[in-house]
This record gives C-alpha cells, sequence and structure tokens, in this order.
C-alpha cells in the first residue's frame, strides 16, 4: 500500500510538471508567419531584446535586417523541447530557440541548422 501511495505521489507530481511545449510552439509559427506576410517589423517583435539588438547591422533596422536574411518558410512543428525557461522548436524549415520572458516566449535563435556534433549555426541569434 505504500509502495502504491508513493508511486501514485510520484505521477501527480509529474503530471503537474509537465512542460507547456504548445505556447513555445504558436511563438514560433507566429514568427515565421509574420515573415511570410512580410510584416518584419512583427517578427522583430517576437525577438528577445538580445537577440533584435544584436540583429542589425549599424544604421540598420532589425526589420532591414531580416528582409536581407530571407529566411524560409518555417511549416510545420516537427518537435518541440522545453526545459525550464528555454525551448527548441523544430519546424519543417527551420529551428527555433526560445526563452520564455515575464511576457512570454521570445525568440532567441532562428534560421538555425544542426552541425553535426556541433551546436547549431543560427543565421538570428544573440
Amino acid at each position: 500500500m505504500r509502495m502504491a501511495l508513493v508511486v501514485l505521489v510520484m505521477a501527480l507530481t509529474t503530471v503537474g510538471c509537465a512542460a507547456d511545449t504548445a505556447s513555445p510552439a504558436r511563438a514560433a509559427k507566429r514568427f515565421h508567419a509574420a515573415l511570410s506576410a512580410h510584416q518584419e517589423e512583427a517578427a522583430c517583435a517576437m525577438l528577445a531584446r538580445k537577440t533584435a539588438d544584436k540583429l542589425p547591422d549599424e544604421g540598420q533596422s532589425c526589420a532591414d535586417a531580416l528582409r536581407e536574411l530571407r529566411l524560409g518558410p518555417g511549416g510545420r512543428v516537427t518537435s518541440v523541447a522545453v526545459w525550464g525557461e528555454d525551448a527548441q522548436v523544430r519546424l519543417a524549415g527551420d529551428t527555433l530557440f526560445l526563452h520564455r520572458f515575464s511576457d512570454g516566449w521570445r525568440i532567441r535563435a532562428a534560421g538555425c541548422v544542426p552541425m553535426g556534433d556541433l551546436p547549431y549555426d543560427c543565421e538570428v541569434d544573440d
């Protein structure tokens, strides 16, 4: 009986701590939807501040920088991994890394491709 109770409590604790994968997936899809609609200003607003500040060259706006990068279409979500306040969203045409801030999930890196055993190479990152 005692072991069954411990297992039940552990199961309930695990369910209560399940990671929200839908929110970062929606943020990634919104980002790519804005890019597809040529709404680069809106896409810039979805970036983490540090990422948005680092993206443009001197004298260039964030929107201009995104326009120049011509990130491909995101496509459907193929997987989402969440660990703490960070997430990785893999779309059919892109991999994005996000962070949960007080106002929601924001893009920290996009246009990312795996480099074998090395870290991802990202067009947009902080």
